[in-house]
C-alpha cells in the first residue's frame, strides 16, 4: 500500500529538481513502459524459473520505477490513485463475477 507521504516524497523529489517541465503525459507513458520492459528483463531467459527469487532486489527496483511514473502521471492529470483503482476494481468485479471466474484465466468475454 502506498501511503500519501510516499506519494508526496516522489512528487517532492521531482519538484526539488524542477523536472515537472519534462513530465508530459506522453513522456511519462513512454517512461512507464520502458521501466516495465526493464522489469520484464528480470525474467528473460529464466527458463522454468517463473519467480526468479534470486533477482528480487532488481524486481523491487524496477517495480518502484514503474510505480513512480504512475504517481507522476496521476499527478499531471490530477487523478486520485485510490479513486481510479477502486473504479477499475468495480468494473473488473462486474466483468469477472466470482462464480464464473474463480480459478479460471479466461477473458471475461469467454466466461460462461
Amino acid at each position: 500500500m502506498l501511503r500519501d507521504e510516499t506519494i508526496q516524497r516522489v512528487l517532492k523529489f521531482r519538484d526539488d529538481r524542477d523536472w515537472r517541465q519534462f513530465h508530459t503525459p506522453k513522456d511519462l507513458a513512454l517512461s512507464m513502459t520502458l521501466e516495465a520492459g526493464e522489469l520484464l528483463e528480470v525474467y528473460q531467459w529464466s527458463g522454468t524459473d517463473l519467480e526468479c527469487r534470486e533477482k528480487l532486489p532488481r524486481v523491487r527496483e524496477e517495480l518502484a520505477d514503474v510505480l513512480s511514473y504512475c504517481i507522476l502521471m496521476a499527478d499531471v492529470y490530477g487523478l486520485d490513485l485510490d479513486e481510479i483503482m477502486n473504479e477499475k476494481i468495480d468494473k473488473n468485479e462486474a466483468k469477472y463475477p466470482v462464480e464464473k471466474a474463480r480459478g479460471r484465466a479466461d477473458k471475461y468475454t469467454e466466461l460462461k
